[in-house]
């Protein structure tokens, strides 16, 4: 079994500060590797021509060129990297025209670790999908895997910034977790991340299996489901 290919990253961000958080921010997630970062948009062009990329980090507001201008040059001279769009920006209309220029996620700031984390992660599953789909619901659910839950599905008394936490604890635990070992990486108690990870499983997004010890009850891991699978 092969292992699957590194996802290269270049950032595209103007402020030196944020652009080395953002760099650190993807090298702490497996499979993704920064390759390189830019703080304009010549500066990320000449990186581009040069060097192999997968995916962009990509702020909207450059100094010389806004970010969807950019990434339509790009396209017109034949580079097909995905992009994930940062900005502060909150306006749909930047959020129509950009899906026709290969923008696959949006990252409002400030953002957190988590908050990117789990955009990445989302795209990998995306762009691992390989070979022809069965039908209509594999094409939905490949296409799903870029998707955040939706808040409104939630029920009474979870909140969406502590699912993505725990979403975001799970899924960079290949072995599983634990109801407890949720708790002490996401910061909240035992009995709230089994409410998490139990919604987690009744929407089929995690399965849960117990696991034995020497002495006692058996402990209930729980393991990230990725979809289409």
């Amino acid at each position: 079994m092969t292992d699957a290919p590194v996802i290269r990253v270049l950032v595209v961000e103007d402020d030196p500060v944020a652009a080395d958080a953002h760099v650190m921010y993807v090298g702490r997630v497996p499979g993704f590797v920064a390759v390189g970062k830019a703080h304009t948009g010549a500066e990320a062009r000449r990186f581009l021509d040069r060097t192999p990329v997968d995916l962009l980090l990509l702020d909207l507001h450059l100094p010389d060129v806004h970010g969807l201008q950019f990434a339509r040059s790009l396209r017109a001279a034949g580079h097909h990297a995905d992009v994930i769009a940062v900005t502060s920006a909150r306006d749909l209309a930047v959020v129509r025209e950009g899906v026709s220029l290969g923008v696959v996620q949006y990252v409002l700031k400030p953002f957190t670790f988590a908050t990117l984390r789990d955009r990445l992660v989302r795209y990998a599953e995306f762009h691992a999908a390989a070979g022809e789909a069965s039908g209509q619901d594999e094409v939905d659910r490949a296409l799903a895997t870029l998707r955040a839950p939706s808040p409104a599905a939630l029920p009474k008394g979870l909140s969406a910034p502590t699912l993505e936490r725990v979403t975001g604890a799970l899924r960079n635990a290949p072995g599983g977790l634990t109801a407890a070992g949720v708790a002490e990486a996401v910061g909240i108690s035992r009995i709230t991340a089994r409410r998490y990870l139990e919604h987690l499983v009744e929407a089929g997004r995690a399965a849960r299996s117990p696991q034995y010890g020497q002495v006692g009850r058996p402990e209930l891991v729980y393991r990230w489901v990725p979809q289409g699978r």
